[in-house]
Parts: C-alpha cells; sequence; structure tokens
C-alpha cells in the first residue's frame, strides 16, 4: 500500500530496502531526518557522527568490510567531508556506499547555497537527482546497484523542496545483501604508485558511467504538444516547470546528472526549436550543454540566486505574475532572531554585550542567533579569534577577541581550532557553550550528552577534560544563569595574557531533561511573574531578550509570558525594583 512520505523519509526507507548495513551522519537541516528515521529500521545500524568527515570515514570502513554503507550530510557538512571523498573515488567501494547531499537552496537554514553538483565533477563520482519522494527512494536503490557494478561511491544530491515536501511513495521489501568478503588490495592503501594507476581506472569509469546515463530509463524525453520548447531539467526545477508549461513544452528529465547524458541531449536539442535548461543554482548543467556546442537559454533569464518556485519561473520566463492579497506590512512588528525563551545562556551573553572593545567570534549554531561580530563556519570560532587577536596585538589596540562555539560543535571541528590557539601561544578567551544537547538541528544527541542516536547509554565526554587534556591551562566551568558569576568569569578570563577557556554548563532550555539532568541540574518546573506594583516599566527585563518578557506600552509595565517562562531568573538579577520573583503556585 501506498504511503505518503518526504523526501528524506523515502531515501531511509530506500536504503533500507536495499541492505544497507551501516549509516552514518551528523545532524544538518536539510538532510537530519534520514538517519533520525533511520532508527526504525533495526536491520540498520545508524549513528551520529562528531562531523560529516568522519561519517563519511566510518562508511568507508563499513563497505571496505563488505557491507552495504550510507553517509548523509547537509551540503556544507561535503566540505568537510571532502578529504576522504576524493581519495575514496579512486579507491572505489567493497560493499555498496551512497553519500547523500542536502543542498539548501534559498539558504533556510545555512549559512550559504553552494551548489554540490560541482563535487561530483570535482571528485569524478555518479550523481543522482531525485525529483519527488518515488524518486528518492527508487534511485538510491539504484545508487547501491551502480556503486557495486562501476565499482565507485554514488552520490545522491537533494535539496530542501526534495526531502521535507510529502508525496506517495510504494514501499517494497528489503533484500538482505550478503557480506561481500573482505580481502586485502592494493586500491586499500592509495600510496602514489598505487594511486597513479587507480586514476586510469576512475576516468574509464567517467566514460562508462555516461554511457549509463546516456542508456537509463530514469534520464527520459516527455514530448508535449509541440516541440517549439525543450525543457532540459532535474530535481525540484523538473516539478516547477512542469507547472509552469504543462504539456505546452517537451521536457529532457535527467534524474542522473553526472555524468550528463551528452548523446541524449544533443537528440532531444536536435528535436526542439529552442532549448531551455531550468535549474536552481549554478547554471550546472547549462553549461555542460555549452561545452558540448549545443546552443541553449537558462541562466540569462532565471535567477542564479535562491530557491526556485513556479512563480519566479513564470515571472522571469514569461513575464507573468500571479494577483496577490495586498497587505499592510508597516503593522508587522520587527523581530529580530533570537536565542528560545529561558535559555540558559542568555544570561552568560547578557554580561558579554557588557565588554568594551572586545570583538566577538562564533559560528552557525543556535548560539549564533546571540551578539556577535564575525562567524564564518563550524568550528571557526576558536580559529578565528586567535588569528584577529594575532593581529589586533601588532597594533597595539588593545582589542581582545573572545571567541564562542557550542559542545557539538567543539565536538565537530572545534577541538582542532582550540588548539591552534593553545599551540601558538594566543591570549583569547574561549568559551563553549555547553548545552548537553545539538541544539541548533533539532536536539540530537553528541559525545557529551551520554545518549547514541538509537537513546542507548554512552560513553560521556567531558569538555573540560578534553580541553586539559589539550593543554588548556585555565578552565572555569560555570552555571550561566548567575550573571555575577558570568561577569566573574569574563573578567577573570580576560586578565590572562595565555588562551583560557570558560564553560557555561546548562541544558538547552527546550531539552527533555534526562535522570543524569534533573541529578545535576535539578527539576524545571519553576516560573516567574512581575509584580506590577513595584515595576516601573523601565525595561532592563526586557534588554536581556528574552521572549517571555512583555512590554504594555499602554500601562507602561512589563509581564511575563507564563507558557514561556521558564524560571530561569536572569531577569529577575537585572530588576532594580525586586518586581520579579518567582511565582506562587
Amino acid at each position: 500500500m501506498k504511503q505518503l512520505l518526504t523526501g528524506n523519509e523515502a531515501i531511509t526507507r530506500g536504503a533500507w530496502e536495499a541492505g544497507v548495513r551501516f549509516a552514518s551522519a551528523y545532524p544538518g537541516t536539510p538532510s537530519t531526518e534520514i538517519l533520525e528515521n533511520m532508527t526504525a529500521y533495526k536491520e540498520v545500524y545508524s549513528e551520529w557522527a562528531p562531523n560529516e568527515k568522519v561519517a563519511l570515514e566510518a562508511a568507508i570502513g563499513a563497505s571496505f568490510a563488505g557491507g552495504r554503507a550510507l553517509a548523509s550530510m547537509k551540503h556544507v557538512g561535503v566540505n568537510v567531508a571532502a578529504d576522504p571523498l576524493f581519495t575514496l573515488s579512486y579507491t572505489g567501494i567493497n560493499g555498496g556506499l551512497v553519500l547523500i547531499s542536502a543542498d539548501d537552496p534559498g539558504l533556510h537554514s545555512s549559512q550559504d547555497e553552494q551548489d554540490n553538483r560541482h563535487y561530483a565533477r570535482a571528485a569524478k563520482l555518479g550523481m543522482l537527482e531525485p525529483s519527488d519522494s518515488q524518486e528518492s527512494l527508487d534511485m538510491i536503490k539504484l545508487a547501491y546497484e551502480l556503486s557495486e557494478k562501476y565499482d565507485t561511491p554514488m552520490m545522491v544530491r537533494m535539496t530542501t523542496r526534495v526531502c521535507h515536501s510529502k508525496s506517495l511513495v510504494e514501499p517494497g521489501e528489503r533484500v538482505e545483501v550478503p557480506l561481500v568478503p573482505y580481502v586485502k588490495k592494493d586500491k586499500f592503501n592509495p600510496v602514489p604508485a598505487i594511486s597513479k594507476h587507480l586514476h586510469v581506472k576512475v576516468e574509464q569509469r567517467l566514460k562508462d558511467l555516461e554511457e549509463f546515463s546516456n542508456n537509463t530509463p530514469i534520464n527520459f524525453i516527455q514530448w508535449g504538444s509541440d516541440r517549439k520548447l525543450g525543457i532540459v531539467c532535474a530535481g525540484a526545477a523538473y516539478q516547477y516547470a512542469q507547472e509552469v508549461y504543462g504539456d505546452s513544452a517537451s521536457y529532457l528529465k535527467l534524474g542522473f546528472t553526472f555524468p550528463l547524458p551528452g548523446k541524449k541531449i544533443r537528440e532531444f536539442a536536435a528535436e526542439v526549436e529552442t532549448l531551455l535548461v531550468i535549474e536552481e543554482l549554478d547554471p550546472f548543467m547549462e553549461d555542460a550543454i555549452k561545452a558540448m556546442g549545443i546552443p541553449c537559454t537558462g541562466k540569462d533569464k532565471i535567477p542564479i540566486v535562491g530557491e526556485l518556485d513556479p512563480d519566479i519561473l513564470r515571472l522571469s520566463l514569461l513575464g507573468q505574475s500571479n494577483p496577490v492579497i495586498e497587505h499592510d506590512d508597516s503593522v508587522v512588528a520587527a523581530r529580530p532572531p533570537l536565542l528560545c525563551a529561558g535559555c540558559p545562556h542568555r544570561g552568560f551573553f547578557h554580561e558579554v554585550e557588557k565588554l568594551k572593545n572586545v570583538v566577538v567570534t562564533s559560528d552557525i549554531g543556535c548560539y549564533g542567533l546571540a551578539p556577535k561580530d564575525i562567524a564564518i563556519c563550524m568550528g571557526g570560532g576558536f580559529s578565528v579569534a586567535h588569528g584577529a587577536q594575532k593581529v589586533f596585538n601588532m597594533g597595539d589596540t588593545g582589542k581582545r577577541c573572545l571567541g564562542i562555539m557550542g559542545d557539538s560543535t567543539f565536538f565537530h571541528s572545534g577541538m582542532t581550532s582550540m588548539l591552534e590557539a593553545i599551540y601558538n601561544n594566543s591570549n583569547v578567551l574561549l568559551t563553549i557553550v555547553d548545552n548537553r544537547i545539538t541544539g541548533m538541528t533539532g536536539h540530537q544527541e553528541n559525545p557529551g550528552s551520554g545518549l547514541t542516536l538509537a537513546g542507548e547509554e554512552s560513553n560521556v565526554t567531558s569538555v573540560a577534560e578534553v580541553a586539559k587534556a589539550l593543554g588548556m591551562k585555565h578552565i572555569k566551568v560555570i552555571n550561566p544563569l548567575n550573571l555575577k558569576e558570568c561577569a566573574d568569569a569574563l573578567k577573570w578570563g580576560m586578565g590572562f595574557d595565555e588562551p583560557a577557556l570558560i564553560v557555561t554548563r546548562w541544558p538547552c532550555a527546550l531539552k527533555r531533561l534526562t535522570a543524569p539532568d534533573i541529578e545535576e541540574f535539578g527539576p524545571r518546573d519553576k516560573k516567574n511573574c512581575v509584580d506590577q506594583d513595584k515595576c516601573i516599566g523601565c525595561r532592563l527585563c526586557i534588554k536581556t531578550g528574552c521572549p517571555a518578557l512583555e512590554y504594555y506600552k499602554d500601562e507602561k509595565k512589563v509581564r511575563i509570558n507564563p507558557a514561556q517562562c521558564l524560571g530561569c531568573d536572569i531577569c529577575t538579577q537585572v530588576c532594580p525594583k525586586n518586581a520579579i520573583a518567582r511565582e506562587e503556585n
């Protein structure tokens, strides 16, 4: 019976049906749900890895040992995994191996909108691009067949719209694929003398994959009512193109997009008057088609920036727009990104904002919603602070750098970033915001949280002990709910002429507390309220940025929304009139 599944759910189901034995990932929108759903399939060992490089390396090990393996990540995660990926392309596989790259056109939750189709070309591996959930399920199963047939890792490129949209899927049964016996092979040890020969095989493999691309039915022509306009498209763009042009155009719908099917594209182009390429982000297919000497159009009309949709295509290509409902957007309150109500680390950031002549470097976790000056990538907060501090010192500016990152980010790629500062005698102050979970992507466990992806108890890695082992001499673990403790810690850390570390340790406001959490931090069963007679409307509490605090202009009073308050007491510490106190039941 058909089921309504998201693309991510379909990928998970398809991998299970394909007989996958091992799956590893680091969470990142829009890919996170792939591994979260995998826990329902007990035949697959699935795990969160500390970062994407490690996830792929673990999948490589599983593949070489003979099992079908999966590694999934968001687009920027592939940058982290690029080192093993390029060599894996040379070594090939033993058990089938598939890499899921979930791209994010439109930057719904990312720091850039890179087009990871370029990775397939650069790393010289085959790539599939599904357009809906059924194709997601079918194509990942095909990807494992191709991986083993052509001795190559395969890449399945998803986008946010395909990952999170739902469509009907016909599920199948799992095929138990026997483990491929492990045999020691030279190709698994790619020293230069061996890799030179492997490169020759990689180039031949690309030719073989192009031949497959020209003949596979997932690259198909769909003729319309006439042949004046022919559209080459793939992924979500195929759905948008059909919605705009319907059967008034003809389509070359590509599911296998690297290597591109040159012969099939030439045959299609010869049958239509005008060839249009519709694709999201870069002109990946358009440039390749032009390089074949085939005239076509595309990005000269279609935006290269952002996610496409039918309205954007209709306006760009036909000059048509749909009527919209008029509204007065001046009545919509401007609302900057905020930390959650009750975020325990707000207290620390409140004290950071008071610092003078300090540059704050951070990255892309939820703590990136707090005030900061610089953010580049996961784990970059400490090393960027180090580099900036060295130059500030040269200029005798008196500026100090404060690097901030979360606990999951520290385990992801922050440890080497910290080591950079320690090793090179930096005088930066570093802070790890330890909220006991991977917050930004939806509360996935990490090496410090004490649970695995499957919810089993695991070894707990202490942030402070790791930092000490790396060589950090000055470490202070504080309660971020205590503003004086935060202020004292910042003063303490700024007093060193060598690296120092503050760990603000308290569970995320949205985290479901475990028994060890409750034992260490206590239950979360308190709320605060404002004594209206004492409140003078000074709004100092509002400046803490907690969304639970509401200022009423007519009354010139503040109230606390009980539905959001967690009784963190940060607001009580800034009120000059002691108007905020614990609510009596």
